[in-house]
């Protein structure tokens, strides 16, 4: 589990790609503090396991589903990825639940500066985008952030200089492709509700049957 605040921009060392699976060599300074075989850690926002490290950087293994649902098959060597280790019980939760499992890629579709701030607008898929909302969170290549606003095929955010000058989002650029995860409470409350309702959800006859009408 993690927060979506990035820790550090490492540098990508190396890609071995297989026949349906990759390796990847990621240099790090901050985070290989403490790290341990096995860790997980979040590279642009999925979640990988450490197979092997030094004071360098760290070794993790890319199993196929991951390189269908995320943009880590497009990783070369010398490209940026955010880094942020799994977060542990009593830190602080300073950005959202995160589990480093990506839903779906969206394109960047613009960035525009707005005084000090500056505001992308990224397109998304509708698994995406059902479980959007103003003022909620979603998490792009790893970073929580805080969704503006939306419409049937976008959603737009935020961010400050701070936040461009730590992560990836300060050097991309629109075309780009980002990993994307939807807020875990939101997708935990639909399968929930869903389960209770039937096939239906909460309808209005629902809520007779229950005594709310």
């Amino acid at each position: 589990m993690f927060t979506g605040i990035i820790e550090e921009l490492g540098t990508v060392k190396s890609v071995v790609k297989g026949r349906n699976s990759a390796t990847l060599k990621i240099g790090a300074e901050k985070i290989t503090d403490g790290l341990n075989l096995g860790d997980s850690v979040a590279v642009n926002g999925v979640c990988l396991t450490v197979t092997a490290f030094d004071a360098s950087g760290f070794t993790a293994e890319v199993m196929a589903e991951t390189l269908k649902k995320s943009s880590l098959g497009r990783l070369k060597s010398g490209g940026r990825v955010n880094l942020e280790r799994a977060m542990r019980l009593g830190d602080r939760l300073g950005g959202h639940l995160v589990a480093g499992h990506v839903d779906a890629t969206g394109i960047i579709k613009s960035a525009v500066r707005e005084d000090i701030a500056t505001v992308f607008t990224i397109d998304a898929p509708e698994e995406i985008l059902r479980y959007v909302i103003n003022k909620g969170s979603i998490a792009i290549d790893g970073i929580s952030l805080t969704v503006v606003d939306y419409d049937k095929n976008s959603f737009r955010v935020s961010i400050i200089p701070h936040t461009a000058s730590m992560t990836t989002l300060g050097f991309k650029k629109p075309g780009d492709t980002v990993n994307l995860e939807a807020d875990m409470l939101a997708k935990f409350v639909e399968r929930l509700l869903g389960d209770r309702a039937g096939t239906g959800g909460i309808d209005k006859e629902f809520l007779f049957r229950n005594g709310f009408v």
